[in-house]
C-alpha cells in the first residue's frame, strides 16, 4: 500500500491588533497552530500575529 502524501496548503499570519493579513505561508497541515512576532506595516510596530486558513 503506497502512503499518500500531505499536499502544503497556504495559511495567512493576521495582525492581532489591525485584523490585516499581512503574511501567507505554504506549509504541510497539522502540529500546533502558528503565533509570532512580525512587522505590522500599519502601526510600523512588531504585532503578534496568528495564524489563520482563509
Amino acid at each position: 500500500m503506497a502512503k499518500s502524501k500531505k499536499k502544503a496548503e497556504t495559511i495567512f499570519l493576521v495582525c492581532e491588533e489591525t485584523g490585516d493579513y499581512n503574511y501567507s505561508y505554504r506549509r504541510k497541515p497539522g502540529g500546533e497552530k502558528l503565533r509570532l512576532l512580525k512587522y505590522s506595516a500599519r502601526l510600523r510596530k512588531r504585532t503578534w500575529h496568528n495564524e489563520k486558513k482563509k
